[in-house]
């Protein structure tokens, strides 16, 4: 692997502007000598200051209004007190603004990842050299002449997910997280879905880190402050360029199993001891929330309180309603103010969904709640309907393997609360070796118009889904519960056609409150789900047309070989394959 040295144009200033003393380009040195630069922004007056820190692939130097201007025109309507008390001019793409917390005596810091923005050295996204170089930021973060000692660590997505990484290897100045929408698990959490390729990586790699990619110079985008390249002082070629790279989504590829590659870019959880407050979207499928629940569940921090919203990935973030949550957390780990955090913060703090982009938000005390009615509903083949009870006379239900499936569907006959972690049953054969099974549990309203709501990405996300590769149907018994199946994903077992074999799969948490009247339903199909054929919705950073998963698709021709997964599959439900889909019934509190 090729690597570009640290390049002597780069060069630390410092100024005092809006309110903050702030120095560009700080350098940090690694323990390989590769030096990392940062943005440092900390209030005027001398003093000991607690530290935000976040560190990652997405250029600290580009304007939020230029690198996102869809996400950012999207964020300041739907919330426009994000344009009051900060000039917005330091925005950047998922960290925090330091105009919201600067004047509140905190220092703010942005380190540009090795090989992203203004910090040289080879390009491998969420990798573990990564992880190393974060705690040792941190660590110069607490150890600086303005630090109070204390770390804290905000931000979302990629920003996120390094914090539950670097968490497990505790830095000893790491005092308290908030991964805000933000993933843990390597494998399952966004590159396999249930074994089945996402291609998630192959649009984000090329359009949200190749275009920051330390190296591109002259090139790239300019810091609307500095006036400076946001990817370092030299220009390479295009060829260059690759060579100091890694493409996330080829080298993924190369890892259909959840082998050491995989492992080493996951968490072990129950060692996560720091204080946590995880922040999750229910609209999130495809990449976040799953990590938000099981970091909740099993990490060991004594102290962890866990979150969960609607609306777009970005905006609840930036608004008041995340920043007053943010900062109540922060004050009271990183500051030490007796704001009666501990006291008057639910442990669990949920958004519950309703029909028409509604939710009220509601404590509790624990993941999945302790009321939580598990209610089993039986797939009927004869009705195509959803039963209490399992089928007294069984069939056997042909569909094509890579078509739409069938959908089993239920009246409600009185207001009905499904919120939390979901499981299906089901026994199939193929009429090849393998089958992809893509299960959605939907909502529709009398007169059988879907209910969708805005997710984290598409507007038009359905209440849940789930995936599996029926040969990646081998459960860890020591992880698997009742209500989420967990799959080692260490070996194929390949189908014999037409012989049926058992599946669990899992499905992704959830809230829905379905009104009397209303029917809940499953479908089982052999792609991705579908709102509509069209839209005319895109993503500017991802080009493929939202049609209810966002970019977070399973097409892959390599990944899924017509020959193998195009020929027909079957359901089969009767008393001795009872099919079913396990739901979590939330009665109303007492």
């Amino acid at each position: 692997m090729s690597q570009v040295g640290q390049a002597p144009e780069i060069k630390m200033r410092s100024e005092v502007r809006d309110g903050m003393h702030i120095d560009w380009n700080v350098p940090i040195t690694m323990d390989d000598g590769i030096v990392l630069r940062a943005d440092v922004f900390r209030p005027v007056a001398d003093g000991h200051y607690p530290a935000i820190i976040t560190y990652g692939v997405y250029g600290k130097g580009l304007s939020y209004q230029e690198g996102y201007p869809m996400q950012w025109g999207k964020m300041v309507t739907d919330h426009p007190e994000i344009l009051e008390g900060s000039t917005n001019k330091y925005q950047n793409w998922e960290v925090t603004d330091p105009e919201r917390w600067v004047p509140h005596g905190y220092v703010v810091i942005r380190v540009d990842s090795r090989g992203a923005g203004c910090s040289p050295g080879f390009l491998d996204p969420n990798c573990p050299r990564e992880v190393d170089d974060l705690y040792l930021c941190i660590e110069w973060a607490g150890t600086q002449p303005w630090s109070n000692g204390k770390v804290g660590m905000l931000g979302i997505s990629y920003y996120a997910t390094n914090q539950w990484r670097v968490a497990e290897k505790h830095p000893p100045h790491l005092t308290a997280i908030i991964p805000w929408e933000g993933r843990n698990d390597g494998y399952r959490d966004n590159t396999y879905h249930g074994g089945i390729l996402s291609e998630f990586q192959k649009r984000w790699a090329k359009h949200q880190v190749a275009d920051v990619q330390y190296g591109r110079g002259e090139k790239a985008k300019k810091n609307p402050i500095t006036g400076e390249s946001i990817a370092g002082p030299i220009t390479l070629s295009d060829e260059e360029l690759a060579k100091n790279r890694v493409d996330a989504f080829e080298e993924s590829k190369k890892h259909p199993l959840c082998d050491d590659w995989h492992r080493s870019r996951t968490v072990d959880l129950p060692q996560v001891t720091v204080p946590v407050l995880s922040c999750a979207n229910w609209g999130g499928q495809g990449i976040h929330p799953r990590g938000n629940f099981n970091g909740f569940m099993y990490s060991s921090s004594e102290k962890k309180w866990l979150e969960a919203h609607g609306d777009s990935h970005w905006s609840l973030f930036s608004a008041k309603y995340g920043l007053d949550l943010q900062r109540r957390f922060f004050d009271y780990f990183l500051k030490g103010i007796d704001n009666g955090w501990e006291k008057e913060q639910p442990r669990v703090h949920l958004n519950i969904r309703h029909p028409g982009e509604k939710f009220v938000l509601r404590a509790e005390n624990e993941w999945p709640l302790a009321r939580t009615q598990w209610t089993k509903l039986y797939l009927d083949p004869s009705s195509k309907a959803l039963s209490s009870n399992p089928v007294a006379k069984g069939a056997s239900i042909e569909y094509e393997a890579m078509g739409n499936g069938l959908t089993f569907r239920l009246p409600v006959t009185k207001q009905t609360e499904i919120t939390g972690p979901m499981a299906a049953k089901l026994f199939v054969s193929s009429t090849t070796t393998d089958a992809d099974l893509f299960v959605v549990f939907r909502v529709f309203t009398p007169d059988l118009r879907e209910v969708t709501f805005s997710g984290a990405i598409d507007p038009h996300t359905p209440i849940a889904q789930g995936w599996l590769r029926a040969s990646h149907r081998k459960l860890d018994a020591k992880l698997t519960l009742p209500y989420r199946p967990y799959h080692t994903h260490d070996e194929i077992q390949p189908l014999k056609p037409g012989v049926p074999v058992e599946l669990d799969v899992e499905i992704w948490p959830t809230s829905i409150v379905v009104p009397a009247g209303y029917r809940i339903a499953l479908s089982v199909r052999g792609k991705d789900y579908e709102f509509a054929k069209k839209t005319g919705i895109k993503l500017p950073h991802f080009k493929n047309e939202l049609l209810g998963c966002g970019p977070f698709l399973h097409d892959d021709p390599r990944n899924r070989p017509a020959k193998i997964f195009g020929g027909r599959t079957t359901l089969h439900i009767d008393s001795e394959h009872p099919a079913y889909v396990l739901l979590p019934l939330i009665p109303a509190k007492k």
